[in-house]
């Protein structure tokens, strides 16, 4: 688990740096060449620093131990600072993006024209090495925690949303910088300064689908989410294995953070288990869940008939039915 944080934590790093060194220059280059694409991706490229900040401060906070008023630590932190972030992303980067360039379009700059492209393009190509730099390590860290499993299903099943909201920013960076060279291009080429805002516009609105997604992800998190009923009943199968348990009914889990599982379940004990070895029963069951989700952090085992401990799984396994996912 600290592993896998340490590598969040790398890849945010390594995202922020370069997106702090390139917005200068991707500013410096927009008032040179009258580009408002240029502009565009320097906005972006800020935001995106700011944002890189927020998420490191989310990991940071989120680590705090379990106190008195919060008994269940505050890993919940990074979820609430994702959600800043896609509302900076929509509302600055994409919406100051899609307003910048609708102005270019209206009124182009006379100096777009006049001066010449080499600048823009000698920062989109350093930006672009940069960010693919940035891109190969988040990708890295993301591959290596989804393992086996498909990389949109990791993006809807992970509960650490520091590894997919550096990927899919760098992925739109590199995707905005493609957007400014064509504006650019096609601008100078055709003699047309509108295509250059169109460009300006086209990364506005990347952003705001950018934001949209980490507003929909982190809003789950938020809300509350669990293990995927296939995991659930993993865990049932391991307590039914142990000895001394007749049956496992409902098991309900929830995430407190990305690292912080929470499991509770009914279980129906051998009536001829004396109090010591239920408590050995108890803890064989602790070991056995916390070895296949090690994330696990808190546990609660509450002893129930097998008639209660059924009831309670159907009623479970109806709910999940009705919603369509058994």
């Amino acid at each position: 688990m600290a592993e896998q944080g340490e590598e969040s934590t790398a890849a945010v790093i390594a995202a922020g740096a370069a997106n702090l060194l390139i917005g200068v220059f991707k500013f410096v280059v927009a008032a040179i060449t009258g580009s408002s694409a240029m502009m565009s991706e320097g906005i972006h490229s800020v935001v995106d620093t700011g944002n890189e900040a927020l998420i490191l401060m989310g990991i940071k906070r989120s680590g705090r131990a379990p106190d008195a008023y919060h008994p269940f630590g505050y890993g919940m932190e990074l979820y609430f600072w994702t959600l800043i972030v896609s509302i900076l992303i929509f509302a600055i980067g994409g919406g100051l993006s899609f307003m910048h360039g609708w102005q270019a379009m209206s009124s182009p700059d006379p100096h777009f024209l006049e001066e010449s492209p080499l600048l823009s393009y000698v920062v989109i190509a350093v930006s672009a090495v940069l960010e693919g730099g940035s891109l190969v390590i988040g990708l890295r860290q993301y591959n290596a925690a989804r393992g086996e499993m498909g990389a949109i299903d990791f993006l809807r099943e992970s509960k650490d949303p520091s590894l997919y909201t550096v990927v899919l920013e760098d992925t739109a960076a590199e995707l905005g910088l493609a957007f400014a060279f064509l504006g650019v291009f096609l601008g100078h080429a055709l003699g047309m300064p509108e295509l250059d805002g169109a460009a300006s516009c086209a990364i506005g609105v990347l952003l705001m689908a950018v934001a949209l997604i980490l507003l929909h992800e982190t809003k789950g998190l938020l809300v509350g989410e669990g293990l995927r009923p296939s995991e659930v009943h993993e865990i049932q199968r391991l307590v039914e294995a142990t000895p001394g348990v007749l049956a496992c009914g409902r098991v309900l889990t929830l995430y407190f953070g990305p690292h912080a599982l929470l499991v509770a379940m009914d279980v129906d004990f051998d009536d001829s288990l004396g109090d010591g070895q239920e408590v050995e029963a108890v803890d064989a069951i602790e070991a056995a869940v916390h070895e296949r989700f090690p994330q696990t952090a808190r546990m609660f085992v509450e002893p129930t008939s097998a008639a209660q401990a059924c009831a309670t799984r159907k009623r479970q396994e109806r709910f999940l039915g009705e919603r369509g996912e058994l």
